[in-house]
This record gives C-alpha cells, sequence and structure tokens, in this order.
C-alpha cells in the first residue's frame, strides 16, 4: 500500500467529512489534497486542479502568499495564545478591528470577533435580542431569513439558513422564519425581472405585517445567495427590501462571510446594492483561509447602546480575537490593498470573467449564465425556453461537476447548477484555462444526456 493509498484509506475509514453521504464516502473514499500553489492544488497523488472555487469561497488571493505566512509564524513565536475575557486582548486583536472599520462605511465603529461565519451569525442574534432588550422592546425577537439561504451550520446558524435538508435533521429554532428568494431563473415564471425583484420584496413585508412587526427584531440576507446557487438578486430587489425594514423597525444583517473583501468588486457586497446593514457578518477571505477568523461589524445603533449601559454581555469564545489569526487577518488585508484587489476585480478581471461565462450560455445544455464581480452560475437544462431540467432527481450537477474535476477544474455543484468563485488574483490567461475545463466537462454533461 502506497503512502498516498493508505492516507485515503485513513481517511475513508475515520473522518467524518460535513455535508457528505457518511455511508458513501465509506465506500468510495475521496481525495486528500497535499499541496497549493498560486491559483492550483494538488492531491497526494500528484494530481493537480485549478481551483474554481477559491477554497470554500476564502482564498481569495490564492495559495501563494509567504507574507501571511510569515505573519502567522512570527505571532505564533511571540505570542500563541491569549483570550479577550475579563478586561484583556492581544496586540494583534486590537490592530486588525482598526483596520476592519478603516474600510468599513461611516456609522460602522465596533467589532465583534469569532472564529467561523456560522458563530458571526449566531452572535448577531444575540447582540440583536441584547439591543432590543435594552431598548424596552423585549418582544421584538423574531428573525426573517430567506429560503435556500446558508447562514452556517450551527443550530442557531442553520436555523437561519433556509435549506429544507439541512432542517429535516433537527428542531429550527422557533423565532426563525423564512419567506422567499430573489430566484428569477427557478422561481420567475412569466414575470420580468424586476417585477418578480419587487415580488420577491414584498414577501418581506408580508410576512413581517403577518407577524407584527412589534414582534421581528431583524432580516438576515446574503448580497448574492452563494450557497444557494450564486443567485443575483434583480436590481428592484434589495432596494425595495430596504425600504420594507426602514418603515417597520426591523434590523438589517447583512451576510458578508463571501461577499465581502473584493469579491464583488468593493469592500462589502452590500456596497454594490446600495442597503444599510445594522450589522454585517464577515469570515472566510478575512484571513485568505490561512487561519480561522470571523466576526461580525456592528453598527453605531446597536453598539451605542450595548456599550452605554446594561452590564455584562454573556457571550464569546475562547478563539475569539485568537492572535496568529489576527495577524493573518491584518496581513491579508494589508495585501488586498497593497494588490488594489478591488480595483483589479471591477475594472478588469470580473468583466473578463463576465463576458467568458455569458459565452456559455449558448450551450446545449445551459439554460442561463448568471455572474456578479467574481461569482457565476451556469443553470443546467435541457431546454432553456421553458427551463425544462435535464432530470427530475436533480442530479445533473453532480454530473457536470464530475467531468469538470477529472478535467483538473474544482467547481461545486448545487442541484442542477454549477457554481464557480475563482480567487480574485486570476489572470484573464488563467481564466481561459478555467473555461477551456468548464466547457469540456458541458460537453460531457449533454453527452451523458444525449444531447447533441
Amino acid at each position: 500500500m502506497t503512502s498516498s493509498d493508505s492516507l485515503r484509506d485513513l481517511d475513508r475509514r475515520q473522518y467524518l467529512h460535513p455535508f457528505t453521504d457518511l455511508a458513501a464516502y465509506r465506500k468510495s473514499g475521496g481525495r486528500v489534497y497535499a499541496k497549493g500553489e498560486g491559483i492550483y492544488i494538488e492531491d497526494v497523488e500528484g494530481r493537480r486542479l485549478l481551483d474554481g472555487m477559491s477554497g470554500l469561497w476564502c482564498t481569495n488571493l490564492g495559495y501563494s502568499q509567504p507574507k501571511i505566512v510569515n505573519a502567522v509564524a512570527g505571532q505564533l513565536e511571540r505570542l500563541p495564545y491569549y483570550n479577550s475575557f475579563f478586561g484583556c486582548t492581544n496586540e494583534a486583536a486590537v490592530k486588525l478591528v482598526s483596520a476592519l472599520l478603516d474600510i468599513a462605511p461611516p456609522g460602522f465603529n465596533h467589532v465583534f470577533l469569532a472564529n467561523s461565519g456560522s458563530e458571526a451569525n449566531d452572535t448577531n442574534i444575540r447582540l440583536v435580542h441584547r439591543y432590543f432588550d435594552l431598548i424596552g422592546k423585549p418582544e421584538k425577537k423574531i428573525i426573517l431569513s430567506r429560503e435556500n439561504a446558508y447562514h452556517g451550520s450551527t443550530i442557531a446558524a442553520a436555523s437561519l439558513g433556509g435549506m429544507d435538508t439541512m432542517h429535516a435533521q433537527f428542531d429550527p429554532l422557533p423565532y426563525v422564519q423564512h419567506v422567499r428568494q430573489p430566484y428569477w431563473f427557478g422561481e420567475g415564471g412569466d414575470l420580468a425581472p424586476d417585477e418578480f425583484g419587487i415580488r420577491a420584496a414584498e414577501a418581506v413585508a408580508e410576512k413581517i405585517d403577518e407577524l407584527g412587526a412589534h414582534r421581528v427584531a431583524a432580516f438576515i440576507g446574503e448580497p448574492v445567495q452563494c450557497a444557494g446557487g450564486v443567485i443575483v438578486p434583480p436590481e428592484t430587489y434589495w432596494p425595495a427590501v430596504q425600504k420594507i425594514l426602514d418603515d417597520r423597525d426591523v434590523l438589517f444583517i447583512s451576510d458578508e462571510v463571501i461577499c465581502a473583501f473584493g469579491r464583488l468588486g468593493r469592500w462589502f457586497g452590500f456596497e454594490h446594492f446600495g442597503t444599510r446593514p445594522d450589522l454585517v457578518t464577515f469570515a472566510k477571505g478575512v484571513t485568505n483561509g490561512y487561519q480561522p477568523l470571523a466576526g461580525v461589524i456592528v453598527g453605531d445603533r446597536i453598539a451605542d447602546v450595548l456599550t452605554g449601559g446594561g452590564g455584562e454581555f454573556a457571550h464569546g469564545f475562547t478563539w475569539s480575537g485568537h492572535p496568529a489569526a489576527c495577524a493573518a487577518g491584518v496581513a491579508t488585508l494589508g495585501l488586498y490593498h497593497e494588490l488594489a484587489t478591488n480595483e483589479y476585480v471591477a475594472r478588469t478581471i470580473a468583466p473578463y470573467w463576465s463576458a467568458r461565462l455569458a459565452e456559455l450560455e449558448g450551450h446545449r445544455v445551459v439554460g442561463e449564465a448568471r455572474s456578479l464581480g467574481m461569482l457565476g452560475c451556469l443553470e443546467l437544462v435541457r431546454d432553456a425556453p421553458t427551463r425544462t431540467r435535464l432530470e427530475a432527481q436533480h442530479n445533473a450537477g453532480l454530473i457536470c461537476r464530475d467531468a469538470a474535476v477529472d478535467s483538473g477544474l474544482m467547481v461545486r455543484a448545487v442541484k442542477d447548477t454549477i457554481i464557480s468563485a475563482p480567487p480574485l488574483v486570476c489572470t484573464k490567461e488563467e481564466l481561459d484555462v478555467l473555461f477551456d475545463r468548464l466547457l469540456q466537462a458541458l460537453d460531457i454533461t449533454a453527452a451523458h444526456y444525449g444531447i447533441n
């Protein structure tokens, strides 16, 4: 048995993977990755893949950033750990918070640090409930979210999410309610996109009015629903939602775990849509995936109340503000500035990405190609005009995904869609390689379903 075979066998038998059919994986196993370089990953058997998913939407700057490595190593040598409880902190945590607030819009002057997007969204619930308790509105407890949304996988964060497959395996929190998603291709019917955007926004108003605005505390949403299938809302959607929330005194949580740090060509995705959140969830790209780190940027409306009185905010984590993770964050934010990542995405690479993706809309199994910034999605269909899917079981995405991996490209399947979010540092030439391999996968998918 070779070393790589041994690792794959140990993995198959011992490691319980997240979001995996554990019985099937125990039989088949998977790939074990050992190396990353530039925008490529390599497994223990030496097979290289272009990483069209930036790890898990997080390695925005690729796998070769020695400044981040050196920052983490240096911090581990000086102070590997100390907590943020009991009136304590560490130098790296203070510097990271300051760096985050330097890029935040006016009205944000406080940050709470956590370790994952799930923990950060759990924190949002605690912040929202505590805020309304302190201002004398304890009945405002309900959080609204959207169907097919993903906001993490702890009990609280998965409750905020709107994925039925997750909810079927636990009892979601009773004070979380869901409304329709702004998914025009899948749910828009005969409506024009702008009209559908208004209809989807009106569902938020209808749910608040049904439950009573005096009971609804907040609405949470990603600017683009990423794990749900890169659902880019119609242009009419977010302005209408923002007005609905303002009119009904409902807080807005913008979940920026994926959309922040240049993914849409701006520091935060909400800036693209012109919304005005009260809380901003961040994670993933804040450290380029080099260390686990997340948090909430807290708007002054909430922070002023929390810092103005009310005693202890009884919430936190052992690893909140971990020095090594914060050092990675400081170095990563510095690289975004140094590389002018936002400008490169907005002016150079995202327009090229969008144009190349749009070319695939004419492919015989593609019903829609949509993108925003460096996010992209292909809807797989048998017939584009009627949006007829390739099969009732919705396995087409997996067929195409596996073909792409075999062709040397990592992408992700979400039911009948293929989604991609490559590193922001991609060159046009590297994207050409990505699209050559993606086209090959689409052709294989078409052949699998007998579509000429």
